[in-house]
């Protein structure tokens, strides 16, 4: 299993971040891997909503279907399968200690299957970058809904 965590802070509240993350539809915008992302119903955001997620990362495409399996005024809890991975993203939203905007937590943990599991120690520096990246990717897009 590989685990990537990172911390930041941005500057709208975490009402807006919370909403804003909570469609991971909008993972096209943030997620560097992330090709595309489609919502599979329809209506408010709720758990049990669920997502096409298609993904490139170290050059290989791979499909997963996410759904949003926890959701609260702090939390979100997505998670995303398919035959070879299991990808729990937890994303930890507090106000930030000098009170103004949010302190993101991003945590991904990414768990192969089968013959995947030879690749874990690859993945682990693979996911690091990606985990920069997404962090340098969130931040800037969070940033633009501070208006």
């Amino acid at each position: 299993m590989t685990t990537v965590s990172r911390t930041f802070d941005v500057r709208p509240d975490p009402s807006v971040v919370i909403d804003y993350l909570k469609d991971f539809s909008n993972a096209e915008e943030w997620d560097p891997g992330t090709e595309s992302c489609t919502r599979n119903d329809s209506g408010p955001v709720v758990v049990g909503s669920t997502w096409h997620n298609t993904s490139k990362i170290a050059g290989v495409s791979t499909e997963l279907t996410y759904t949003l399996e926890q959701l609260s005024a702090e939390q979100i809890v997505l998670v995303g399968r398919n035959d070879t991975a299991t990808s729990t993203d937890t994303i930890t939203v507090v106000p930030n200690p000098d009170g103004t905007g949010s302190r993101v937590t991003y945590e991904a943990h990414i768990e192969m299957k089968g013959a995947a599991k030879l690749a874990d120690p690859i993945m682990k520096v693979v996911f690091e970058k990606i985990g920069n990246d997404t962090e340098d990717d969130m931040t800037t897009v969070l940033n633009r809904l501070a208006g």
